[in-house]
């Protein structure tokens, strides 16, 4: 366990990542004392079984002296939930999130927040399909990617607040780097946006051939179609916020795609085996590079195995 960062951290949003960076902070140092707060009624009753830290009636107690704050809502609530707490927010804190988009949020972040509280705005690339208090556990951030969005032209205390939240996620054994917000979201907008977006379109198509082809879509369904049913399971609420959000980046790379897609529609078409060829061995190329930059295997998997979110392993 490392020696703890912050006296108290508070959590608002009792999901999967909330409740995960409790877990978290509770077995690998991080926060000597951490409070929970969520909206949902029956989301703070869960995490109170699930979850080791003190979930409280309002958010103002999560708060409470809190060093910093970490909001875990959907995007589209950012600004809202910054307005209700900025102000009781401790002076010299950080307040973070860990939403997908990441220049809108700090806008929406920024019109509410006190001048002497710190806003560095993040994401942790990590999650899984699941949703819940329950579906937390400790390991979700090891060797994962967080990324941190520092607002531009800040004072030394600023600087400093950054290198202290960096030393919080590296204690929770996330690889940390900082990226200008514009460019996060249009390197999001193609690495996690758009593959949602696509599947939730691909199993919203299935779902419409089923009452055709009479329950064969899923008793025959191979690997990929799996894989994007997983995808897909994910949560409605956060992944219309972060389209709404980051509709331009995903709009251009969303255009970039249909081109690429109408150009292997034609080679479909007037049977141009090389271009194929050449595409599908240059996507090769890619997946190979992920297996190589340790952010997968290349283990052979008959449905990708899950972790038990109730598990550390």
């Amino acid at each position: 366990m490392s020696e703890d960062v912050f006296d108290k951290i508070a959590i608002i949003g009792i999901g999967l990542l909330g409740s995960s960076i409790a877990h978290a902070a509770n077995a690998y140092g991080g926060a000597a004392k951490v409070a929970l707060w969520d909206a949902s009624d029956d989301v703070r009753h869960r995490a109170a079984r699930v979850v080791h830290g003190a979930v409280c009636d309002t958010a103002d107690a999560a708060i409470a002296d809190a060093d910093c704050v970490i909001l875990c809502t959907p995007v589209g609530a950012l600004g809202e939930v910054t307005a209700a707490i900025g102000q009781n927010l401790k002076p010299g804190a950080i307040l973070t999130d860990v939403g997908s988009v990441k220049a809108k949020a700090a806008s929406d972040m920024a019109a509410h927040c006190p001048d002497q509280v710190h806003l560095i705005p993040g994401h942790p690339i990590a999650g899984t399909e699941k949703s819940g208090p329950e579906a937390g556990f400790a390991s979700l951030f090891q060797d994962a990617w967080h990324i941190l969005t520092p607002l531009p032209d800040q004072d030394a205390a600023y600087g400093e607040a950054v290198e202290r939240l960096t030393l919080f996620w590296k204690g929770l054994g996330a690889r940390v780097e900082t990226m200008d917000a514009a460019r996060h979201d249009r390197v999001l907008a193609i690495t996690s946006h758009l593959p949602h977006l696509i599947a939730y379109n691909i199993v919203a198509t299935a779902y419409d051939m089923e009452s055709v082809e009479q329950g064969e879509v899923v008793k025959y369904s191979a690997g990929g179609f799996r894989d994007f049913t997983r995808i897909a399971a994910s949560d409605p609420t956060m992944w219309r916020d972060v389209f709404l959000t980051n509709k331009d980046a995903v709009l251009e790379t969303l255009g970039r795609f249909s081109e690429d897609l109408a150009a292997l529609q034609r080679a479909i078409r007037w049977g141009d085996g090389e271009m194929l060829m050449r595409e599908f061995t240059r996507a090769r190329g890619i997946r190979e590079a992920i297996i190589d930059a340790g952010l997968d295997t290349a283990e052979a998997d008959f449905g990708r195995r899950q972790l038990d979110p109730n598990s550390e392993n």
